[in-house]
C-alpha cells in the first residue's frame, strides 16, 4: 500500500515537459487559479461536514469539467516549470493551488460516495452488470469499463453518471499525485457498507473455541444463516464491490490501485466468512454432523469459480487460500464421519428380535442416513475419489457407471457396500426368532423397505435396475420360503387328493383337523405384520390361491359327511386370511412383546430414529 499510495505530489523531472509558450502556461495558470479559488472559498464557507458542501459535480457537469481541464492544465504547467525552473515562484505558487484544487476533489468523492450509497450498493451495481463482466475479472476486456457499457446493461443515468464522477475524480487525483487520499476516502467509505452488507447476512466474527463448546443444534442454525449468506456474500457483496471497484480505477496504471482497494475493503469480511466452515470441520466427528458438513462443503464448491474470479488478485490469494483450506477440512470431516457410520453399522450387535418381524431400526436408520447421501453423490464424488474402502465382490455388485463415470461409480459401490453389510447382519437377526416362517417373513419385511427406499430416491439411479431386480427378486424368495414353512402344516391338514373318497370318520377328522390348525395358524400370523400394503396383499391373494381352493374342493365333496359344528365355510376361510398379517393380538414367534407396542414401534416410527448412540 505504501509503495503505491505515497507518491510525491511534484512530478518526476524525467517525464517529459509539454510543450506551450509562456502565454499559454500563463493563461492554464490563471484559469486554473480563477477556479480552483472559487470552489476552495466555497468550501471554506460551508459547514465542516462534507455532507453539507456545495455540489461541484452537480447538474450538466460543465463546471465540473472546467474544474478537471483546469486541474490538468495546472499540471501541465507544473511539469513545464519544474523542467525549465525548478525553483520559480509560480511553481511554488503552482504547488499550493494543487493542493487546494485536491481538497475540493477529495470532499467532492467523500460527497458522491456518502450520499449515493443506494446508487452503488453492492446488490445494484451486481444485478445490473454486464454478462460479458460475469465471465471473469481477469480478462481485462477494457470495454467493459466504458460508461456506455453500464448504459447498454441496465445502468441507469444516475448510476452512470455517479461512476463517472467517480472516475474522473480519482483518474485525476491518482494523476496528480494523490492517490492516498483518494484511496482512504475510498475504502473507509466502500468497507463500511461492505462490512454492514455481510453483519445483515449474519456473518460474525467467531473463535474455534466459541463454535466447539456450542451445542450442535446452534451450530447447526449458525451452518443454515451461512448457508444463505455465503451466496449472497459472494454473487452479490463481494461481486459487487469488485465491479465497482475495477471501473472507478480502471486505467492501466491504476490497476494496482484498484486491486488494493478492493483487497483492504473486502478482506476482514472474507476471512470471517470463509473461516467458519473450517472451524465446523474441525469440530467432534459424528455421524449425524455429516449432512450439514456436505452443506458447507457444497456451498464451497459451487462457489469455487466466483469466489477464484473475485478474488483474483495476488493479494486477495489469502481469501483463496482460505476457502480452499475450508473445503479441503470439510472434506477430511466428511470422509471421517462416513468411517465412523460404517464402523457403526459393523458393531451393531442387538440380539433382541424385532416384534412381529417388522422392519429393524437399524434397516431404518442405515436406509434412511445413505438416502441423504445419494442426494450429495455430485460432492461426494469428488471428496472419496482414491478413498480407500471395504472391496466390494463383483458377484454382488458392479456399478453400470464405473467406465462412464468413476466419481459416481465410487459413490454407487461405497453404499452398495453398506447396504450388504447390513443385509449381513439382518441375515443374523433373522436367526433369532424361533419360529423359522417368522424369521423369512422378518427377511422380506427389510429387504422390502430396503428395495422401496432405493426405487424412491437418488439410490435407484446410483445403484441402477440390475440391483432392484435383484434384491426384489430377494423379496419373493423369503415370501416363498415363509409361505412354504408357515402355511405347510395347514396344506398337510388337507388330503392331497381333495376330491379321493373318504369315510365319514376320515371327513370329519379332516375338518376338525384343518379347522384346528389353521384357526392356530392364522391367529399367530396376525401378531405378524406387513407394513408394504401392496405386498401383504399379494401374500394374502398368494396363501388363499392355495389354501382357499384347496379347502374349498374338499369342501365341496365332503361336507355332507361331516359335523356342520367343526366345519368352515371356503369363506369363513378367506375372512380369516383377512385378517392376518396386520400385527394384532398377542405376539408369537418368541417375542415377549406386546401387540400394542408391536403396532406402535412399526407403524409410527420416531422421526428421528435413535440408534446406536446417535440420532437421524
Amino acid at each position: 500500500m505504501r509503495s503505491i499510495f505515497f507518491k510525491p505530489s511534484t512530478l518526476s523531472p524525467l517525464s517529459t515537459p509539454p510543450s506551450f509558450s509562456d502565454s499559454e502556461m500563463e493563461e492554464n495558470f490563471e484559469n486554473a487559479e480563477s477556479l480552483i479559488t472559487k470552489w476552495n472559498s466555497v468550501t471554506e464557507q460551508s459547514s465542516s461536514s462534507y455532507a453539507k458542501l456545495t455540489p461541484l459535480f452537480n447538474g450538466t457537469h460543465l463546471e465540473a469539467n472546467h474544474f478537471i481541464n483546469a486541474v490538468k492544465g495546472l499540471q501541465s504547467t507544473m511539469m513545464h516549470l519544474a523542467a525549465q525552473d525548478p525553483n520559480s515562484k509560480i511553481l511554488v505558487r503552482s504547488q499550493l493551488l494543487m493542493q487546494l484544487a485536491m481538497k475540493t476533489l477529495e470532499k467532492e468523492f467523500y460527497r458522491i460516495l456518502s450520499s449515493n450509497k443506494e446508487l452503488l450498493d453492492s446488490e445494484t451495481v451486481s444485478n445490473r452488470s454486464s454478462t460479458e463482466r460475469r465471465r471473469s475479472f481477469s480478462d481485462n476486456d477494457d470495454e467493459i469499463t466504458e460508461d456506455d457499457e453500464f448504459r447498454v446493461h441496465g445502468y441507469s443515468n444516475s448510476e452512470t453518471e455517479t461512476m463517472a464522477d467517480l472516475k474522473a475524480i480519482a483518474d485525476c487525483m491518482i494523476s496528480s499525485g494523490y492517490a492516498r487520499e483518494c484511496v482512504k476516502i475510498y475504502i473507509i467509505m466502500r468497507k463500511s457498507i461492505v462490512d454492514e452488507a455481510l453483519y445483515h447476512l449474519g456473518v460474525e466474527k467467531l473463535s474455534f473455541s466459541q463454535v466447539q463448546k456450542m451445542e450442535w443444534e446452534v451450530v447447526e442454525l449458525k451452518i443454515k444463516t451461512w448457508l444463505n449468506a455465503v451466496k449472497a456474500a459472494v454473487g452479490t457483496v463481494f461481486y459487487g464491490e469488485r465491479i465497482l471497484c475495477d471501473h472507478i480505477f480502471s486505467t492501466a496504471s491504476e490497476k494496482r490501485v484498484a486491486e488494493s482497494c478492493f483487497a483492504e475493503i473486502t478482506r476482514e469480511g472474507a476471512v470471517l466468512l470463509f473461516g467458519f466452515p473450517e472451524m465446523v470441520a474441525k469440530c467432534k466427528k459424528t455421524p449425524e454432523k455429516l449432512f450439514k458438513t456436505l452443506d458447507l462443503y457444497e456451498a464451497i464448491s459451487d462457489n469455487w469459480p466466483q469466489i477464484e474470479s473475485i478474488f483474483s488478485f495476488e493479494s486477495t490469494s489469502g481469501v483463496r487460500t482460505m476457502a480452499a483450506t475450508s473445503l479441503l477440512k470439510l472434506g477430511d470431516a466428511v470422509r471421517a464421519m462416513l468411517s465412523e457410520f460404517e464402523s457403526a453399522i459393523q458393531k451393531d450387535s442387538s440380539k433382541i428380535p424385532m416384534p412381529a418381524g417388522g422392519i429393524h431400526p437399524l434397516t431404518r436408520y442405515v436406509m434412511n442416513y445413505i438416502t441423504f447421501l445419494a442426494d450429495y453423490s455430485g460432492v461426494l464424488g469428488d471428496i472419496i475419489a482414491d478413498c480407500p474402502q471395504s472391496p466390494l465382490p463383483e458377484t454382488y455388485y458392479r456399478s453400470p457407471m464405473r467406465d462412464e463415470n468413476p466419481l459416481v461409480s465410487d459413490i454407487s459401490e461405497r453404499i452398495a457396500w453398506m447396504i450388504l453389510v447390513v443385509l449381513c447382519k439382518l441375515d443374523a437377526k433373522a436367526k433369532l426368532y424361533n419360529d423359522v416362517a417368522l424369521s423369512y417373513m422378518f427377511l422380506a419385511n427389510n429387504m422390502q423397505y430396503i428395495v422401496i427406499k432405493v426405487r424412491k430416491s437418488n439410490l435407484g439411479f446410483l445403484l441402477g435396475e440390475d440391483w432392484l431386480a435383484k434384491h426384489e427378486a430377494k423379496v419373493k424368495e423369503y415370501l416363498s420360503k415363509y409361505k412354504r414353512v408357515g402355511w405347510s402344516k395347514v396344506l398337510s391338514s388337507l388330503p392331497e387328493n381333495p376330491t379321493a373318497e373318504m369315510t365319514a370318520e376320515q371327513i370329519r377328522a379332516t375338518f376338525t383337523s384343518f379347522n384346528v390348525t389353521f384357526k392356530e395358524t392364522c391367529r399367530k400370523h396376525s401378531t405378524w405384520i406387513v407394513l408394504d400394503a401392496k405386498l401383504r396383499d399379494e401374500i394374502k391373494i398368494s396363501i388363499a390361491s392355495k389354501v382357499v381352493e384347496k379347502y374349498r374342493e374338499f369342501y365341496e365333496n365332503h361336507w355332507f359327511g361331516s359335523d356342520p359344528v367343526n366345519g368352515l365355510l371356503p369363506e369363513d376361510v378367506t375372512n380369516y386370511l383377512s385378517d392376518i398379517l396386520h400385527g394384532n393380538g398377542d405376539s408369537g414367534g418368541g417375542s415377549s412383546h406386546s401387540s400394542s407396542t408391536t403396532a406402535s414401534s412399526n407403524r409410527s416410527p420416531a422421526p428421528h430414529l435413535k440408534y446406536s448412540g446417535f440420532a437421524l
